[in-house]
């Protein structure tokens, strides 16, 4: 079974972003736990997380359901020792949100190397940093997301988060989320269904399947290996709706949250209705 929503507001408390994903229809939802363009945010109240689970239940929402992002500011493997180390305790107050929620896994982009050091060098520190961090909280598992290759951005290539996964010493707390978006501008063809399965092959042969904790379904303002991260809503960009139908129809894809980050939020009833037609 499918489970498709989108990444909601948490404005006036994260307890909010349940309600706002009933409203539109959905099964799943992303939200952030706190100001994502902020290092710092007031902790989480005991109201906030109480009526957060009691708005999880009432509208029927499982914690892995959700699938919370950090924050953008967040660099895992920042080649500087006081950056890496802000980042570091960022990405723990994240996590630590997730646990006071009850949730089970926050999706994030691995990180940078800034063109400073090598990317494997980079990769080994977002490594660590998610090592340091698990070794740190219980029960959330720290999800990784394909990134476009913009700039200096790490994660773009399925051998990159493998490069990652194989250093991290509990795997039962580490998964995937891949991007439509980010992996069609990374180089890989989702548009033809050969170049689709080749994909979803190099996928499982490199990852494996059995890491995928999430979906983010959108469409992309930009050509197949462009690197460029801009999002377009369902079947309005390079990706069109045929990609999404044989998403819908893959099974592979059951039982995950599988997020909306189409940049009209006006069309997110309209699209997961539109999804769920095709899934049947």
């Amino acid at each position: 079974m499918k489970y498709i929503g989108a990444h909601v507001s948490a404005a006036g408390g994260v307890e909010n972003a349940p309600v706002n994903a009933a409203a539109i229809g959905a099964k799943a939802f992303a939200l952030f736990t706190k100001n994502q363009r902020q290092w710092m945010a007031p902790p989480l109240t005991k109201e906030n997380i109480e009526k957060f689970k009691a708005n999880m239940v009432l509208h029927g929402f499982e914690p892995w359901q959700v699938l919370p992002h950090d924050s953008y500011l967040i660099n895992l493997g920042h080649p500087g020792k006081a950056e890496l180390e802000k980042s570091r305790a960022a990405f723990l107050d994240e996590m630590q949100r997730c646990e006071q929620l009850g949730l089970d896994r926050l999706n994030f982009h691995p990180g940078s190397h800034l063109k400073l050091i090598s990317p494997e060098e980079s990769l080994d520190i977002i490594a660590e940093s998610i090592n340091i961090t698990l070794n740190k909280t219980l029960g959330v598992i720290a999800v990784i997301e394909n990134t476009a290759g913009q700039g200096s951005n790490l994660g773009h290539r399925f051998e990159q988060i493998r490069h990652i996964i194989d250093r991290i010493e509990d795997k039962s707390r580490v998964g995937v989320c891949i991007d439509t978006c980010h992996t069609l501008t990374a180089g890989y063809d989702l548009i033809t269904p050969e170049g689709y399965e080749q994909t979803m092959m190099e996928f499982d042969s490199i990852i494996g399947f059995g890491f995928l904790k999430g979906l983010h379904l959108n469409d992309s303002m930009k050509p197949l290996g462009s690197h460029v991260d801009r999002h377009e809503n369902i079947g309005k960009g390079y990706l069109g709706l045929d990609v999404f139908k044989r998403i819908m129809l893959d099974s592979r894809f059951n039982n995950i949250p599988i997020i909306l980050e189409t940049p009209d939020e006006s069309l997110w009833a309209e699209e997961i209705k539109t999804l769920y037609a095709i899934n049947g």
